[in-house]
């Protein structure tokens, strides 16, 4: 009898001890986890860097924190501060799912713009070229500068194709250049209008 009840009295411990362990949230890992993938897939690391950046970081954090209770004695562990980090990283990845679409637009709508000004700063550009000084020794510096406004003209196309493929931070940042160049032309040929004008006025 007296070996009966501790049998029974064992079967009751080892039932405490299963149930009143804490399970691992998994269910919430894994909806976390899905969140942040949904996130990415929209492109959202071109975007939102940094939001991106930060529910990765917090999903990392939430994971770190599972495997710090996993390393406790079983009744001492205790999940529900990762539980409430999961929800958040969660919500964090839910609401910048939401923003992506916006701030997609605002990146397109800067790529066109600069798009635009890189054309201008070329036709500028072109423009003066046509009223540069032909004089002695001239020559040789207008074909270059005409070699240098014709390889902007040329990297135009690939410019679109960044746009095409809504790489705009890529597009953004290659109009950047492609402008400051064709602007660096202009005012090669303004320099040498000036000096041109200037010899005149020095001949009177």
């Amino acid at each position: 009898m007296k070996s009966l009840l501790k049998y029974f009295t064992y079967g009751l411990l080892v039932m405490f001890i299963l149930v009143g362990c804490a399970k691992q949230p998994t269910e919430d890992m894994n909806a976390a986890q899905k969140a942040v993938e949904d996130l990415k897939a929209t492109g959202a690391e071109k975007y939102m860097p940094e939001d991106t950046k930060k529910v990765d970081d917090s999903l990392a954090a939430a994971q770190n924190e599972i495997k710090a209770q996993d390393a406790k004695f079983a009744l001492s562990r205790n999940y529900d501060k990762a539980k409430q980090m999961l929800a958040q990283v969660k919500a964090d990845a839910e609401k910048a799912k939401a923003d992506i679409a916006a701030k997609k637009e605002e990146a397109k709508k800067n790529a066109l713009a600069g798009q635009e000004a890189a054309k201008t700063s070329i036709k500028e550009a072109k423009a003066l070229l046509s009223k540069a000084p032909m004089g002695k020794g001239a020559r040789a510096d207008i074909e270059a500068l005409k070699g240098d406004i014709k390889g902007l003209e040329d990297s135009i196309p690939e410019l679109q194709q960044l746009i095409d493929k809504e790489d705009y931070a890529v597009a953004i940042d290659k109009a950047k250049t492609i402008k400051e160049k064709a602007d660096g032309v202009s005012n090669q040929i303004k320099e040498a209008i000036q000096k041109l004008k200037g010899k005149k006025g020095g001949g009177k």
